[in-house]
């Protein structure tokens, strides 16, 4: 990837001399400063595209028209192109024929792909942060989606938006990920037998693990530890880890509290605890966090990712999750701040209220 990602740390430490002795200042960095720049133009890029939405094909086709025009290298998912509506078109075929072609969990294209152009919703950011298990090429994501929290560009003027993103120095937000890694604790045999081995898997996620009681009728019962130290037991539906960028998505339903993406964090929320005060809890990013059914759980337990890869687990198994050191580089309309505002205000009507009307002298009298 040939972007040059200029960000530090949210928090700087600088020692400052004097003539007694050694003070430590702290310098807390702007997010609007992270920019984008490229160390070369960048030449290839993969179109992320909603799956059997109609309305998505006029503006796929117009977007992949102008960047061939522009002589970038497309890439774009092998399914994507198996809808009728697009082999069909014949006027399209000549751009097709330059594209590039992958299929998900069997292509490698993390060292192809130099940016990524989402159309669609949050749902297309996610899957698109799916594809890359490590380092992730700077995201521009299109509103053509229902809710648009995560997706800052309006189609209407892709044209002068996607030159700018080539030409570079656009604002960025590092949208910190999760990496889980699910431990099965054995296979069973179709003879029955078990296997001595246990199987381990690995996740990239960017919303939030999600754990919970699944089909059964009884309470989820989970054992939560932070660095190695039972900290508390789960007893309800279910918990939600989250990333800041997954505290306006599940987690906010279920009661936590909305953080900024630039807030190096992991949440932790409760959902429908049988108890008064469990409330949600924030934890610093570097915490490592691990999740096992209790001894005593009358039922499993069951964990998707990003509302994907949904998978039972039982006693023995067991999800450890940190905060990856492979964040989502997410280009910005505006900068961090202004875009989070604006989506909390467009997307969620964050505290939208009748004003109240202003009282006149003489109705202060009374």
């Amino acid at each position: 990837m040939q972007a040059d990602m200029k960000f530090n740390h949210c928090v700087q430490q600088q020692a400052l001399e004097n003539s007694d002795n050694k003070v430590w200042k702290w310098h807390i960095q702007d997010p609007a400063s992270q920019r984008l720049t490229w160390n070369k133009p960048p030449k290839s890029v993969l179109v992320v595209k909603k799956i059997q939405d109609a309305s998505l094909l006029q503006p796929f086709k117009e977007l992949c028209v102008f960047l061939t025009e522009k002589n970038m290298i497309v890439y774009v998912e092998s399914k994507v192109l198996a809808d009728t509506a697009i082999a069909g078109d014949e006027s399209f075929g000549a751009v097709i024929q330059k594209f590039c072609t992958f299929r998900e969990d069997l292509d490698d294209i993390s060292n192809r792909v130099d940016f990524i152009i989402c159309l669609g919703g949050d749902g297309t950011l996610l899957y698109a942060s799916s594809l890359f298990q490590e380092s992730v090429p700077p995201v521009m994501a299109f509103h053509l989606g229902s809710l648009g929290f995560l997706t800052p560009f309006k189609f209407d003027t892709y044209q002068s938006q996607v030159t700018q993103i080539i030409e570079g120095n656009t604002a960025i937000i590092l949208r910190s990920r999760l990496r889980v890694r699910v431990v099965k604790k054995g296979i069973i045999m179709t003879n029955g037998d078990s296997e001595g081995s246990r199987k381990s898997m690995q996740y990239q996620v960017l919303n939030e693990v999600v754990v919970d009681r699944g089909p059964s009728s009884y309470l989820s019962n989970v054992d939560l530890f932070l660095d190695g130290h039972l900290i508390t037991t789960v007893q309800g539906d279910g918990v939600i880890v989250s990333t800041p960028t997954g505290s306006t998505a599940y987690a906010v339903a279920a009661g936590a509290s909305m953080i900024h993406p630039n807030v190096p964090a992991i949440m932790i929320t409760p959902i429908c605890p049988h108890s008064l005060s469990f409330r949600p809890i924030v934890v610093p990013a570097g915490v490592e966090l691990k999740i096992m059914l209790s001894r005593d759980a009358r039922n499993t337990a069951w964990v998707s990712f990003d509302g994907r890869k949904r998978q039972e687990i039982c006693h023995g198994d067991s999800i450890t999750i940190t905060t990856s050191c492979f964040p989502v580089p997410s280009i910005c309309f505006r900068d961090p701040v202004n875009d989070w505002f604006e989506s909390l205000s467009q997307c969620l009507h964050w505290n939208v209220r009748k004003k109240q009307n202003y009282l006149s002298s003489e109705e202060e009298e009374f």
